[in-house]
C-alpha cells in the first residue's frame, strides 16, 4: 500500500489522541475553574484536527506505492477518525452533531475538502509521472 511506516489508521490515531488530550484539557480547565470552556470548543478541536488528518493524509499520499488501495484504507480511516471524534466531543459537551450549530456544514466541507485534496494529489502525482516518462529532448507528436 504504501512504502512509510505512518499508514492512514496510524495517522488517524495520533490525531484522533491529539483531538482528545486538547478536548480532555479544556474540560478539566474547565472543571477545576482556571478557564470558562465555550460550549462548542470540543467541535472545535473535533473539526479542527479532522482538517489536520486531511492535509496531512493528503500528502503522504504522495508516497503510496498504489492510489487506490491508500484511497480506501484513507477513506475508512476518515470515517473512523469523524465518528470517533464526533463522539469525544459530544461526550466531552452534552452537544451533540445536529445541536452543533453549523459545525455540521463544517463536518461536511471538511469532508469534501479530504476528497479534493486526495484527488488534486493523484492529479500532480499523473502528471509527474507522465512528464518523467517524456523524452524532452525530442517530444513524441500526439495525434
Amino acid at each position: 500500500m504504501t512504502n512509510t511506516n505512518i499508514t492512514p489508521p496510524k495517522q488517524a490515531l495520533l490525531v484522533f489522541a491529539g483531538g482528545l488530550v486538547l478536548m480532555l484539557c479544556g474540560v478539566a480547565l474547565d472543571k477545576m475553574g482556571v478557564m470558562g470552556m465555550e460550549r462548542l470548543y470540543p467541535w472545535t478541536i473535533a473539526t479542527g484536527f479532522m482538517l489536520l488528518f486531511a492535509i496531512f493524509n493528503s500528502i503522504m499520499c504522495m508516497n503510496a506505492d498504489s492510489f487506490a488501495k491508500y484511497w480506501g484504507v484513507s477513506m475508512y480511516s476518515y470515517l473512523a477518525l469523524a465518528a470517533v471524534l464526533g463522539l469525544s466531543a459530544w461526550l466531552c459537551s452534552g452537544v451533540s452533531l445536529g445541536e452543533a450549530e453549523s459545525y455540521k456544514s463544517i463536518y461536511i466541507v471538511v469532508t469534501f475538502g479530504f476528497l479534493v485534496f486526495l484527488s488534486m494529489v493523484n492529479a500532480m502525482k499523473n502528471i509527474v509521472n507522465f512528464a518523467e516518462k517524456e523524452d524532452w529532448s525530442q517530444p513524441r507528436k500526439r495525434k
